[in-house]
């Protein structure tokens, strides 16, 4: 089976992605984590960080940077499941 792959992006909060998949579910997933480092560390600058777009693989920022597409599916979380941790 194909791993579902990020169809639109959009930009929350303190450095969270909502991203909606090709299999119409939608998850949240939160970059802070990753950004560290001279390459990732663009990303901190908040209107840069608005900038990711899908590529129809991942997700990506203008400078190249990009996510893992399995860590972004399988480490995102749902609405469903953020509901529960509450």
């Amino acid at each position: 089976m194909l791993r579902p792959a990020p169809e639109k992006v959009f930009v929350e909060d303190d450095y969270i992605l909502r991203i909606t998949f090709d299999n119409g579910e939608t998850k949240r997933f939160d970059v802070k984590p990753y950004i560290k480092g001279e390459w990732y560390g663009q990303l901190k600058d908040t209107e840069y960080f608005k900038l990711v777009r899908p590529d129809g693989f991942t997700v990506v920022w203008p400078e190249g940077q990009d996510l893992c597409p399995d860590e972004l599916y399988q480490l995102g979380f749902s609405e469903k499941k953020e509901m529960e941790i509450k």
